[in-house]
């Protein structure tokens, strides 16, 4: 629970309430609730299958129990990328609070924060203390979680009372262009550009570490819906405080699609850096300002920790999978997968040079996370068919129609990212088809099968998703983006609708009667598990 939360509780608290307010205004406080919802279908049918088979990685894993090798690496991929992602993620929130006090951290560019070159000296240090911190085992590792977490709750906490009690403006929430300014667009955007498809991700923790839990039929389901819970009140609660709360002044000159640009006499630099800490400055609370600057250490290195240990079991899940280099199943003395963890490192810090900032690693990391997500909902309904006599020790009820639901959430959230976003991550999921192809190669002397005839449903999915966003009006100034924008919002809804219903009734059909289980339920290899509290 404590390491979901840890990952739910990272960066997105720090920067997403300004930057979904600039998207959808007080209606950001919807786009907390529908993506905590969101979240929540995609999360339980993993709940299922992570109960029958709690295994390291399991999100790199199941897809291989069910459709084989080519389904299993390509999604394998796509989710390694979401997760190598998300360390480099929070060490930028890190820096870019810092940056408030440390000014030759970053820069602005075009309106972005970037890093400079010593601000990418001190990143890259930081992804090497999240390495050491793994290394050392995961009993040392959740020690330290467990206090980090307790702290980043306390904070927030504090900050949602301090700003209610200090300032709340009730027609900030009707007036500057109204309760929902930029209307539906605006308030699904602002579930991808905002942060929010990103903070929610976190509760893929509780799968990836279920081999490491001393009671995972019973950990499991408690966790990926306690921590989204948790999680989603606290992040409601921060927005609606924060809509209310910041100066009547941030507002008056352009409404909520420039709000947060004015908080002190410093000027934007302020509210870019560290919008949480401006409005407490702005408000003549530097102590909460001070305390915020703390915690901007503290929780997106808390977070960035559970990805960097994330990542290298993704890496070991996908060498067990004998579709990657078997080295990186190797474990070390402490039980930790220590080669994906130095590729884990190395691949983070590349991250930092086409995307030197927050804002502009965000949409990637949101797109590969939910490609890899949309497995879940495919691989429930195929271990339906695969292993129907199989002890469930938590079964979804109304499977088939959570299974579409989920599906349809990750087609409408990667929809909602934008077609200058889709075009790319696509382009890296054609990479991964070539090193897929290079593999295969290198151990032509020991293959396993490729599986083609029981995973191509997921071309059918990837052409879907591209042929989608290419017709659709993501982002609202598509013609500025390259996309036709024929599907408005209503008709967008039905078509990622109906390519749900198209890709789970192909998968299910195609998968083998049986699941490709090999050796896996007698599987004793696995990293050690987490402590009992």
């Amino acid at each position: 629970m404590f390491v979901s939360l840890g990952s739910i509780i990272g960066s997105g608290w720090l920067f997403g309430a300004l930057a979904a307010a600039q998207l959808a205004g007080p209606a950001a406080i919807v786009s907390w609730v529908i993506g905590m919802v969101m979240a929540m279908l995609i999360a339980l049918t993993y709940a299922e299958v992570g109960t029958m088979f709690p295994h390291s990685g399991g999100i790199a894993r199941y897809p291989h129990y069910s459709f084989g090798s080519f389904a299993s690496f390509n999604l394998g991929w796509a989710n390694w990328l979401g997760v190598a992602a998300a360390a480099p993620i929070e060490v930028l929130a890190t820096v870019q609070y810092a940056t408030n006090y440390l000014p030759w951290l970053e820069r602005v560019e075009a309106g972005v924060p970037v890093l400079t070159v010593p601000g990418l000296a001190i990143s890259i240090a930081l992804m090497a203390v999240f390495v050491v911190i793994n290394a050392l085992g995961v009993r040392f590792f959740a020690r330290i979680n467990n206090i980090l977490v307790w702290w980043k709750v306390a904070v927030i906490v504090v900050v949602i009372v301090a700003l209610l009690a200090t300032s709340f403006h009730t027609d900030h929430f009707t007036g500057y262009g109204g309760f929902a300014p930029t209307g539906m667009s605006g308030i699904f955007g602002a579930i991808t550009g905002g942060g929010i498809a990103v903070a929610y991700g976190g509760f893929q923790q509780a799968i990836s570490l279920a081999g490491e839990s001393r009671r995972p039929q019973r950990d499991v389901p408690l966790t990926v819906i306690g921590s989204l819970l948790v999680a989603g009140v606290l992040y409601i609660a921060l927005q609606i405080a924060f809509i209310g709360a910041i100066p009547t002044s941030a507002l008056t000159s352009g409404g909520w699609t420039t709000a947060g640009t004015h908080f002190s006499t410093a000027g934007d630099a302020v509210a870019q850096f560290g919008p949480l800490a401006a409005v407490a400055s702005a408000l003549g609370m530097g102590w909460l300002a001070t305390l915020l600057y703390a915690d901007a250490i503290v929780s997106p290195s808390d977070t960035g920790m559970i990805y960097m240990g994330t990542t290298a079991r993704m890496s070991y899940a996908m060498g067990r999978n004998a579709n990657a280099p078997s080295g990186l199943a190797k474990l070390s003395r402490t039980g930790v997968p220590w080669v994906g963890l130095v590729l884990a490192f190395v691949v983070g810090c590349f991250f930092f040079l086409p995307f030197p900032g927050w804002q502009k690693l965000i949409g990637f990391q949101v797109s590969a996370t939910l490609i890899s997500f949309g497995s879940g909902p495919v691989v429930l309904l195929a271990m339906r068919k695969q292993l129907p006599g199989m002890n469930r020790p938590f079964r979804l009820r109304a499977a088939r129609t959570i299974a579409f639901l989920a599906l349809w959430v990750c087609n409408l959230t990667l929809y909602w990212t934008g077609w200058s976003v889709t075009w790319k991550i696509m382009a890296v999921v054609l990479i991964g088809f070539a090193l897929f192809g290079l593999a295969r190669w290198r151990t032509r002397g020991a293959r396993t099968p490729v599986d083609l005839r029981y995973g191509w449903w997921i071309l059918l999915w990837y052409a879907g998703i591209t042929l989608i966003s290419y017709l659709g009006s993501y982002p609202a100034n598509s013609e500025h983006a390259g996309n036709l924008g024929v599907l408005n919002t209503a008709t967008a809804l039905v078509a990622n609708a109906l390519l749900a219903v198209l890709v789970l009734a192909v998968a299910v059909r195609i998968a083998p009667a049986n699941a490709l289980l090999g050796d896996w339920s007698q599987t004793t290899e696995e990293p050690e598990p987490v402590p009992h509290p």
